[in-house]
């Protein structure tokens, strides 16, 4: 099993601090080019899934031309699947460009009702935002795992055991996680890489594509899961 896992581009981010410095242009041509490595080291290693685990943009201040660089992106690995997770800066709403923009046919925009995407060998599991917020995660009880011989990957967008500023975006205990039959838990919503490892699941914030502010520093990147 391979895949790319990402999270938390923020494409079109106002990055007012930054605006101050006249440095905010700069930074999201850099998050134009880092998201294009990503889609460059899928295609050079033949990778057949990308997850993308919320907030690839900000629905307050994306750009349609933006949008189209995405998708073309897309466009250039079409033996890709690409699965979508809407998350709390871009959620599921009616006039987002996951509802209203065609996107390539190798893209799968998941919602905020509990979907499985199954294939031969591995059944993925995802949850989105349908709101700027959402109080609850009541969508782990209704997860019901049907077949243990596959590969299981749940995917969505979440703050694990949060602080009580968390609790308005899909707060997930760490308890609920490990108590279900998943190899691969793939979140997002967390800037800075951040991984449970044990023999099953392994729970992964892959952190932002690129720092987006002053206070993220460190590593940034993806995560390469080159087989089981």
């Amino acid at each position: 099993m391979r895949f790319v896992h990402i999270a938390d581009i923020h494409f079109d981010a106002p990055f007012r601090t930054l605006n101050q410095r006249d440095l905010g242009d700069k930074r999201r041509l850099e998050q134009r080019e880092a998201f294009k490595r990503v889609i460059e080291y899928i295609k050079e290693n033949n990778i057949p899934y990308l997850f993308i685990c919320g907030d690839l943009y900000e629905n307050e201040y994306i750009k349609q031309s933006t949008i189209n660089y995405i998708n073309n992106l897309f466009k250039t690995i079409p033996d890709t699947k690409i699965l979508i997770i809407p998350g709390n800066h871009d959620p599921y709403i009616n006039n987002s460009y996951y509802k209203q923009y065609l996107w390539s046919k190798n893209v799968h925009i998941f919602t905020s009702k509990l979907e499985k995407i199954e294939d031969e060998d591995i059944d993925i599991y995802g949850y989105g935002f349908d709101n700027f917020y959402m109080n609850d995660s009541d969508f782990i009880e209704n997860i019901k795992i049907e077949n243990i011989d596959k590969i299981n990957i749940l995917l969505t967008h979440a703050s694990l055991d949060g602080a009580t500023q968390d609790r308005e975006y899909n707060p997930i205990s760490l308890k609920q996680l490990k108590s279900l039959e998943f190899e691969y838990i793939g979140l997002g919503h967390i800037h800075k890489p951040y991984y449970e490892k044990q023999e099953r699941p392994y729970i992964v914030y892959p952190g932002s594509l690129v720092s987006l502010g002053f206070d993220e520093i460190g590593k940034h990147g993806m995560i390469v899961r080159r087989n089981r």
